[in-house]
């Protein structure tokens, strides 16, 4: 079915269609087309007092918002570790943010990074590693508190997840490659532990799973920090074109196509009307990445929205 504001996308694309072919048969075919591609193939949300549930847990106080700490938390404690889940619970954090990967002999742990050089004591991509090598590497090896978390391991997702659970904290899975393991390992996951339907989020093939679509605009021809990815100036041109049809289609077709019932955006680019745009088409913003006193303020205050941050007790470097 059509939601708000479609029906002028579909006839921006019969008029284009129109002029390019001056067939209004063809033009009615394609749109007609699309539409119907829509309608078959896009999976539903899933109902809104489930998707709050996972979105707004309860238990905040009165006036608070949720806050998810991102990587686990990675400036309180090393990121992706089971230390750093307990820290984030400790300091109030409502949900984590965890990173899925997985190793040589195909098991699922956390890790953000494609190799283990930045976070532990050792060297070489993760999908390398079998588990038992990945076992023996200090997790905290370059991190700014490694002398407290020392000794602190790679967790597998089995073990992050029940440590959420004991926890009571929302999980949003950020799934890094191998997407079709990842949907595997996360649907044994949710056939374990059935409370995490109402306390993750994720994308998977599975209805009653709540999805999230993640967005920074100009991503493709710029870095976070504003730096063009290329110096050809063409190249930064057609990345620039790519990344306004990347931006219409995440506001304008993947979220209906997702049925996803949040989306995290990067903090510069969200406004009260860029909450409420969403809000009329039901969905959540959750901003990221916050790292000050004073954005932390802004969302409790004035957006009154989710947002996802490096640290819950102290201002760190912007994360982009």
């Amino acid at each position: 079915m059509l939601q708000i504001g479609d029906e002028v996308y579909f006839s921006a694309v019969f008029l284009l269609v129109l002029f390019g072919t001056r067939s209004a048969i063809g033009a009615s075919a394609v749109t007609a087309s699309i539409y119907v591609f829509i309608v078959m193939f896009r999976f539903p949300q899933v109902p809104a007092d489930q998707a709050s549930q996972v979105l707004r847990p309860t238990g905040l106080a009165s006036a608070g918002v949720p806050v998810v700490a991102h990587r686990a938390g990675g400036h309180d404690a090393p990121e992706n570790t089971i230390a750093a889940i307990r820290e984030a619970s400790r300091n109030g954090a409502t949900g984590v943010e965890l990173d899925l990967c997985f190793t040589a002999d195909g098991e699922a742990v956390l890790m953000h990074d494609e190799t283990v050089d930045r976070t532990t004591n050792g060297t070489g991509a993760v999908d390398t590693l079998r588990l038992a090598e990945l076992r023996t590497l200090d997790a905290t090896g370059k991190h700014r508190l490694r002398e407290k978390f020392k000794g602190e391991r790679v967790p597998t997702l089995q073990e992050a997840v029940e440590e959420c659970i004991n926890h009571q904290l929302t999980i949003f899975f950020d799934v890094k490659d191998q997407p079709d393991k990842a949907a595997a390992a996360l649907g044994e996951m949710y056939h374990k532990h059935p409370v995490l339907y109402n306390s993750s989020m994720m994308r998977q093939a599975d209805p009653g799973v709540v999805t999230a679509l993640t967005h920074r605009p100009w991503s493709l021809s710029r870095y976070g920090d504003g730096t063009p990815r290329s110096l050809s100036t063409w190249t930064n041109y057609w990345l620039g074109v790519l990344d306004v049809l990347l931006d219409w289609a995440h506001h304008h077709l993947l979220w209906n196509l997702c049925g996803v019932s949040a989306i995290l955006m990067q903090k510069d680019f969200i406004s009260l009307d860029y909450v409420q745009y969403w809000a009329e088409r039901g969905v959540e913003v959750v901003g990221w990445t916050i790292n000050t006193a004073v954005d932390k303020q802004y969302y409790q205050d004035v957006l009154k929205i989710s947002y996802i941050t490096d640290s819950l007790r102290e201002d760190c470097e912007p994360h982009y």
